[in-house]
């Protein structure tokens, strides 16, 4: 006779078959492209002006105080350098760069998204394969 342990034993060494799925995306909806492609551009703005801050504090440590000096060498004294490129003038240009940045990538996610749906017209879309493994 053999017990409900045996069974539960013998059952899981059978091994069930990996079943496969093959989807076709024919699709994509033009607001969740939009909110995406948004939510990345925010992340990339994010990079973008803690890497423009990153690089002053490396440049005003070590390069600008050498450039400084070879600017004041041709002004005679009367400017330099250091006035024109400050940590404000740089996270103001971060800024800017992050904004552009920002709306670029998100009319960039709608259009690419514009571009699929109409493509998917002539292809048919794209095969998707899954496995449960």
């Amino acid at each position: 006779m053999s017990t409900v342990a045996d069974k539960l034993a013998k059952k899981s060494t059978h091994k069930t078959p990996a079943k496969q799925v093959r989807l076709r995306l024919v699709y994509i909806d033009f607001w969740s492209a939009v909110k995406l492609s948004f939510l990345a551009a925010v992340a990339l703005a994010i990079v973008t002006v803690v890497s423009y801050f990153l690089l002053y504090l490396v440049v005003a440590a070590t390069l600008l105080p050498r450039l400084d000096e070879f600017f004041t060498s041709f002004t005679d004294g009367g400017a330099t350098l250091s006035q024109y490129v400050g940590l404000p003038q740089v996270m103001a240009f971060a800024a800017i760069i992050a904004i552009l940045n920002l709306v670029v990538v998100t009319v960039l996610g709608a259009v690419m998204a514009g571009i699929y749906n109409l493509a998917v017209k002539v292809t048919g879309g794209l095969l998707v394969g899954f496995t449960s493994n």
